[in-house]
């Protein structure tokens, strides 16, 4: 696996070299998924151990420091009195006292300087943090509606209190899955199938595994849970106005700090394994279409492209897709499966070649190289 150069202690350890001492699956077929969950939790935490510097985790203190700057009182009694709820927007922040304004500009200090850190120490994954941030945003606006006309949200829930939540998640999880976690999957699929070409199928199969992102996709899915249940947390403790001698604001500090601190965590994973993975080979974390967009891939033909030799220019069994997609017919005897280079096929379950055979020149050259660079990824 291709990493940064400060990690260079690190590449001798492969994904495909971690092995467990005892199988779930030999429980039930069924948990087979769950060893290969646990086989890549076991690498992820070494990686970690070894690739993370003073840089990542100052990054994640100086969260951990903006999420508590942003949510005690640390004595001013500001949000544990509820403030003057007679007194809203610029109004309100003018009426603050002075220690809580010192708080809250401390706070988005803090934060500020939590995202500057994050942009410079991973550059591939600027335009990717910016959407996490946008849809992280989303969210916990979408709660502070839904609890500005009902305070005690969820309790009485009516179809019409879930409105702004569905459409701050709609957008969520637009922005996360399917712009972040597509341009990652997608590139890492460019990048396994142009730099890890081999004519031994075993090879390729390594490099696939070497790659995986499950865990990095469970990861994403965690991060997007937390964010919902800080984002609840945090609008319902200060929801509640006039704050009555019964209740208090803090009724879910804890859950609000806990989810906090480790969303912090999981967002750093998020951009950091990535940046480990395909940093040091120079790719941008961008779509198949997001390429197109921006030139580095350019499909102008609607129909499908065949390959041919870059040795002798004769057509080849490859086939180019308009989305992108390159496809290969499977070479075992009698089978009529196909699919992407390097990949496993559907009805013999052998790997699909990477490189091919030219009937005509006998040339053994990679996929890639039988479509025009600017119809291939």
């Amino acid at each position: 696996m291709d990493s940064e150069s400060k990690y260079e202690e690190t590449k001798s350890l492969r994904l495909s070299e971690i092995s467990i001492n005892f199988s779930f699956a030999e429980y039930n077929k069924n948990l087979r998924p769950l060893d290969k969950v646990v086989e890549e939790s076991i690498f992820h935490f070494k990686m970690v151990s070894k690739g993370w510097s003073l840089y990542e985790f100052s990054a994640f203190g100086v969260g951990v420091l903006a999420v508590i700057l942003g949510s005690f009182d640390w004595g001013v009694n500001e949000l544990a009195g509820g403030g003057d709820y007679n007194r809203v927007g610029s109004e309100g922040i003018l009426f603050l006292s002075d220690l809580s304004l010192i708080l809250s500009l401390l706070s988005i200090i803090a934060w500020l300087g939590f995202a500057t850190q994050l942009f410079i120490r991973f550059p591939i994954m600027r335009e990717n943090l910016a959407y996490m941030f946008l849809g992280m945003i989303a969210v916990q606006l979408g709660y502070i509606s839904a609890h500005a006309s009902t305070p005690d949200f969820p309790s009485n829930l009516s179809i019409g209190q879930l409105a702004p939540i569905l459409l701050a998640n709609g957008i969520f999880a637009f922005l996360a899955i399917f712009v972040v976690h597509r341009a990652v999957v997608e590139t890492r699929d460019v990048h396994v199938i142009e730099r890890h070409s081999h004519p031994d199928p075993r090879v390729v199969e390594i490099a696939w595994k070497d790659h995986s992102l499950k865990l990095w996709s469970l990861g994403l899915g965690l991060w997007m849970i937390l964010v919902n249940i800080f984002s609840w947390s945090g609008a319902h403790s200060i929801a509640p106005r006039p704050i009555s001698t019964e209740a208090s604001v803090f009724n879910y500090p804890w859950i609000y700090l806990i989810c906090s601190v480790a969303s912090t965590f999981l967002l750093i994973h998020i951009l950091w394994y990535p940046q480990f993975m395909l940093g040091a080979a120079g790719d941008r974390i961008q779509s198949v279409r997001a390429r197109e967009a921006s030139g580095e891939m350019n499909v102008i033909s609607k129909e499908k492209i065949q390959g041919i030799c870059p040795i002798c220019k004769e057509e080849t069994p490859a086939t180019l897709h308009p989305s992108g997609q390159i496809t290969v017919h499977c070479q075992q005897f009698k089978c009529d499966g196909q699919g992407k280079p390097g990949t496993t096929c559907s009805i013999c379950e052998m790997t699909l070649p990477s490189r091919m055979e030219c009937n005509n020149c006998k040339s053994n050259t990679t996929i890639s190289s039988h479509f025009d660079r600017q119809d291939a990824w």
